[in-house]
């Protein structure tokens, strides 16, 4: 892409950054873990927004494996945030060929 046609559409590639922000904003995802006794959801700020347990795993004898179940229930949710916020962003950054991106 020209440099100069990328400072002609300057104020149009800026409206789609913050339409894509706000619509990244609004995406959530949900991971589990444990067989889905463990499930967080964390939205496109990376923002955990909700968490279910299985009464089956609230043993107060054993905390370290609901604990355990957290993280990996946090991770698999981040992992699959990201993907969607990859998905989304793919379009619009395809086309200004930044290295790295």
């Amino acid at each position: 892409m020209n440099p100069f046609e990328m400072f002609k559409n300057a104020g149009a590639i800026k409206e789609q950054a913050e339409k894509l922000k706000e619509e990244i904003g609004a995406l959530t995802a949900t991971g589990s873990s444990g067989g889905k006794m463990v499930q967080v959801t964390v939205n496109g700020s990376f923002e955990m927004t909700d968490i279910q347990l299985d009464p089956i795993c609230v043993d107060n004898r054993d905390v370290k494996m609901l604990q355990d179940l957290i993280i990996a229930a946090h991770h698999d949710a981040m992992a699959n945030i990201q993907e969607k916020i990859k998905e989304k962003t793919g379009p619009l950054l395809s086309g200004l060929n930044i290295p790295g991106l």
